[in-house]
């Protein structure tokens, strides 16, 4: 079978649609996985087909939709399905299709299919707040994830009719991430994070010239939204303190606290990051600002522009390592990222080894940056560096990966302090 696996161009995942008002948001998910290059087999609940029809999910997968054991007999698909999938992915999962996943209930062509599998399944719960609150749930949720099976966390918002609260499926992109980091990294969300709480700064901070333009950065947001939103699928209870992100969806679970300059970041930075176990400094800091901004519009026809001097902003990496080493800052792992160029004389590596060495963080993420690198894409690639001397390379892939990853360093590192 895992040869088989291997010779295969596109990985297989089978698609499960459970029988809620969200199934009409699988479209968007099967419509993301197949343009990301996977083979997509949809296999709906009949409940499911209630809310969107099989032709809808024909046409979007290129491939037949089956519900039911006894359809294609001799193909044994019930069997099939599981057996060839290198992920199975449920959005929305229902409280009932939870249910009888937990206790192995196979009566139909999906939950057959979740028996069968032995590749990793994500099951991705959406129902009104009161179903994923009752005791049932939580049970069966604690049994599939101590199968391996990975539940993520639902989103919190407008329910059914007038009804808001937890319960509502995430976003369509952030189920794709997922499941990219699923393949990718088969044990990429163990909830090794639960009882933890970690603070994620995110995005670029903008410096204000006058009431339109501004000095800032390239950066997106993505990388902090990622490690926010893996820390928060590995049962943390995270915080994302975010600059200048508004196209960016909120990840599920996270608490999102919006700022526009390095001034602002650091004030919610230090208010929120005192008692947290890690804070993530992925947010790309201006290191300078305009020394004072103007009230009105500097107009264009006014003449030479007027020079634009500069004032350093605070470094606030190094604020939060400076008030843990002299016991204002209760934290006990704190990660930096330096985004870099190189240049003739100094690598990029060389200088984040410098960085490292400056700011006395515990980590340390170095990105090459530049020529579509870094910012504003999709992937990264870096190396991660430890304060114990350890340097890994993060080869190039998601930058959902690059969050996993780093997330596995920050583990170990809470397993050496406990140790």
């Amino acid at each position: 079978m895992s040869d088989e696996r291997g010779a295969r161009s596109a990985p297989r995942i089978v698609l499960g649609v459970g029988g809620g008002v969200a199934a009409y948001k699988a479209c968007e998910v099967l419509r993301g996985l197949t343009e990301s290059g996977h083979d997509v087999r949809v296999a709906p609940t009949a409940a499911a087909l209630r809310f969107v029809g099989a032709a809808t999910f024909e046409a979007l997968s290129g491939h037949p939709t089956r519900t039911d054991v006894f359809d294609d007999v001799p193909s044994v698909p019930h069997v099939r399905l599981g057996q060839e999938a290198d992920l199975v992915v449920v959005a929305p999962a229902t409280a009932d299709l939870l249910a009888r996943a937990a206790n192995g209930i196979a009566d139909d062509l999906l939950t057959s299919t979740l028996l069968t599998a032995r590749c990793p399944v994500l099951l991705v719960p959406a129902m009104h707040t009161e179903m994923w609150e009752h005791p049932a749930t939580r049970h069966n949720i604690s049994l599939l994830r101590s199968r391996g099976v990975v539940v993520a966390e639902p989103d919190s918002g407008r329910l059914t009719g007038a009804d808001s609260g937890k319960g509502r499926l995430p976003d369509p992109v952030e189920i794709v991430d997922l499941a990219r980091l699923l393949l990718a990294e088969p044990t990429g969300l163990p909830r090794d994070l639960e009882g933890r709480s970690v603070v994620v700064s995110a995005g670029g901070t903008r410096e204000p010239l006058d009431p339109v333009r501004y000095l800032g950065n390239r950066s997106s947001g993505r990388q902090g939204f990622a490690l926010a939103r893996v820390a928060a699928h590995r049962g943390a209870d995270v915080t994302l303190v975010a600059a200048n992100t508004a196209d960016l969806v909120v990840p599920a679970g996270v608490r999102l606290r919006r700022v526009g300059t390095a001034e602002e970041l650091r004030s919610e930075l230090l208010e929120v990051a005192d008692g947290v176990d890690a804070v993530v400094m992925s947010a790309a800091v201006a290191d300078f600002r305009p020394s004072g901004s103007a009230e009105h519009k500097i107009k264009k026809n006014s003449g030479d522009p007027p020079p634009v001097e500069l004032s350093r902003n605070p470094d606030v990496l190094g604020e939060l390592v400076r008030r843990r080493a002299n016991g204002r800052l209760r934290t006990e792992v704190i990660v930096g990222f330096a985004a870099e160029t190189g240049d003739p004389d100094t690598t990029v590596l060389e200088y984040g080894r410098k960085k490292l060495a400056h700011k006395e963080c515990d980590l340390l993420v170095v990105n090459a940056v530049g020529d579509g690198r870094a910012f504003e894409v999709e992937d990264n690639a870096g190396w991660l560096l430890a304060s114990s001397g350890m340097e890994h390379p993060v080869p190039h892939g998601s930058k959902t990966l690059l969050a996993s990853r780093l997330w596995d360093a920050v583990v170990e590192q809470f397993a050496a302090g406990d140790s």
